[in-house]
């Protein structure tokens, strides 16, 4: 018969918020009450009014937490991990993600609020501390380029802002719609996405458009707005640089701070085209289930370079390339900003209030080398501003030192057209394929082919290709002379022209210069004729000038598929030619138009 065995003696556990040893019977009714007392000793209300949580048992190898310790260092620890108790769960491997929540480079582990409940509160606390907790690190992370320069604003002079360790396009980036030019068709007052963006309903959206033309800088836009009212976490990810094990962990952060937060995670990829398909996969099931709000950003057509299962979950936003008013109104902000002034009318009468700034000389800025960069950057914001800020800083390094040290409050900086266009790419100086001289070219390229000029047709060639002209329009223009200006006194002309565009479509440039060169020199050589240019002419101005309706298809040229037609006439008494062996004697034009010959015939005729 079994005996029984005494129950063992109870061991002690460890409360994992105090570290204190507890028997098994009260470890239950201690936990109810520590667990309060601890989320109010760590709220900002609950230390301003002198409390402090219990001496925290350290762990093997740490030295013991002092509870008499400032609010400040134990903020300062609780920041960097080393002494609060984080559940596995909501660890996130910094040792391979870097995940940029914004430019100043703060980490999305240092800023998730899912170390909140690292002391065992519940949800609905978790989300009340976690607020607190996001603003005492944003208060303390370190300030940006572009904070720097909102905080100082017209303070700095121009050679601090200009010598930034980020370009003048990172440090001036707008973060606000009213400061974003350019878009008004997409982003303006009216528009469904403005409406959106203002109430805070951020849908899934692919921004499409050329380089330079705003897409990082609305979704910057978007991130800075959600910051502010602390609606949306934002994070920031480029598929040219990041793998899909990084997606996966920034997919799972975003499932944390919904279920415990409450808080959506708006995830920026740039670049999205460079993930494959199975890549973009990944985003589906939680762009669909609305854990995460995708922004995507592409400079390729979406249409050939997104999922369609995807595409289908976003809407795709086209952004158009900046014009030159658009880019007039940027770089008249970055001016402004540097506390540039600028010259309208003439060297010695500057544009602007006069700014003191110390020992720094007093810079200035033609009004047509902002012009200039407004039409020569091709559309592109980035490479607008940067290159104002390569002008002036190679004028501000070229100044003499000596003369700035005898008189530097007289010294003065001007930044020139010619000083512009030297920062620019030397194909901008040759050519500008957005302005006026994009026409003057093109326009003397043919006139010189029609005048069977030969090495004029390869100078303007070459002007128009070394200053990054597409090659297929060039291409476009010779087979439309091929037909205009040759026509039938040379019927391979065409042809020639046909083959030169399908060669430079297959290769490029420039391999294909010297195709387009042959085909050139060929139309310049050509015997010239405008007959069919002429005679096509003339037909339209027949067709324009015609008083009353249009004269009908005569009876015999119309064809007579059913019975019905032929009762009516049609097709009656048509003589097939080939049935003939001599010529055939037959009216092809209207009764109104007999014996016109369009040759020869003018507007003027009756």
């Amino acid at each position: 018969m079994a005996t029984d065995v005494p129950p063992p003696v109870p061991e002690s556990l460890q409360c994992p918020v105090c570290f204190r040893d507890f028997t098994p019977e009260t470890i239950n009714t201690h936990l109810d009450v520590c667990l309060l007392d601890s989320s109010a000793t760590s709220s900002p209300s609950a230390a301003a009014e002198g409390g402090s949580p219990p001496v925290k048992k350290a762990r093997t190898g740490a030295e013991p937490v002092n509870a008499s310790a400032p609010s400040s260092s134990s903020s300062s620890s609780c920041c960097s991990g080393t002494q609060s108790s984080v559940f596995p769960l909501f660890q996130t491997n910094k040792g391979k993600l870097s995940i940029q929540t914004d430019r100043t480079g703060v980490l999305t582990s240092q800023l998730s609020p899912v170390r909140a409940v690292s002391k065992g509160v519940n949800q609905t606390e978790a989300g009340s501390g976690s607020a607190g907790h996001m603003e005492a690190l944003q208060s303390h992370r370190p300030a940006s380029n572009s904070e720097t320069l909102k905080k100082t604003g017209a303070d700095l002079p121009p050679r601090t802002l200009l010598t930034f360790d980020k370009p003048l396009a990172e440090i001036l980036r707008p973060n606000t719609l009213e400061e974003y030019f350019g878009q008004s068709k997409v982003v303006g007052q009216q528009t469904l996405i403005r409406s959106l963006l203002d109430s805070q309903e951020i849908p899934s959206l692919i921004l499409w458009g050329p380089p330079g033309c705003g897409k990082t800088t609305l979704a910057h836009i978007i991130a800075s707005s959600s910051k502010k009212r602390g609606t949306a976490r934002f994070v920031t990810l480029s598929a040219t640089s990041s793998s899909t094990a990084e997606v996966r962990e920034v997919i799972k952060q975003a499932q944390n701070e919904l279920r415990l937060c409450r808080r959506k995670t708006v995830l920026f990829i740039d670049e999205i085209h460079r993930f494959n398909k199975s890549q973009q996969d990944t985003f589906l099931p939680h762009v669909e289930c609305g854990t995460v709000t995708l922004i995507g950003a592409t400079t390729e057509n979406p249409s050939f370079q997104v999922n369609a299962a995807l595409l289908s979950r976003c809407r795709v936003l086209v952004l158009e390339k900046l014009s030159v008013e658009a880019m007039g109104s940027i770089l008249n902000r970055a001016v402004a900003t540097l506390g540039i002034r600028v010259w309208r009318r003439g060297p010695l009468d500057p544009d602007g209030q006069v700014r003191t700034n110390g020992h720094e000389p007093n810079i200035y800025i033609e009004q047509k080398a902002l012009d200039t960069i407004a039409y020569l950057c091709d559309g592109d914001a980035r490479t607008g501003l940067n290159s104002l800020q390569l002008a002036v800083q190679a004028q501000m390094n070229s100044t003499r030192p000596d003369v700035l040290t005898r008189d530097s409050s007289s010294q003065e900086i001007v930044v020139t057209e010619q000083h512009v266009k030297e920062g620019l790419q030397r194909s901008h100086i040759l050519y500008d394929k957005a302005g006026e001289e994009h026409y003057n070219c093109i326009s003397a390229l043919h006139k010189s082919m029609r005048g069977s000029h030969e090495n004029a047709s390869l100078y303007w060639l070459g002007r128009m290709l070394e200053g990054g002209e597409d090659p297929l329009y060039v291409a476009r223009r010779l087979v439309r002379f091929a037909s205009e200006d040759v026509g039938l006194a040379d019927p391979a002309a065409l042809p020639q022209a046909v083959s030169a565009f399908q060669a430079c479509h297959f290769i490029g440039m420039p391999e294909c210069e010297v195709i387009l060169a042959q085909c050139v020199v060929y139309l310049a050589r050509a015997p010239k004729s405008v007959e069919i240019y002429k005679a096509y002419s003339n037909v339209k101005a027949c067709l324009r000038n015609h008083k009353g309706p249009l004269p009908p298809v005569p009876l015999h040229l119309r064809n007579a598929p059913t019975r019905l037609m032929k009762q009516l006439g049609y097709g009656k008494d048509y003589k097939y030619n080939p049935a003939f062996r001599n010529p055939v004697e037959q009216e092809y034009l209207p009764k109104e138009l007999q014996e016109t010959d369009f040759f020869t015939w003018s507007p003027s005729d009756p």
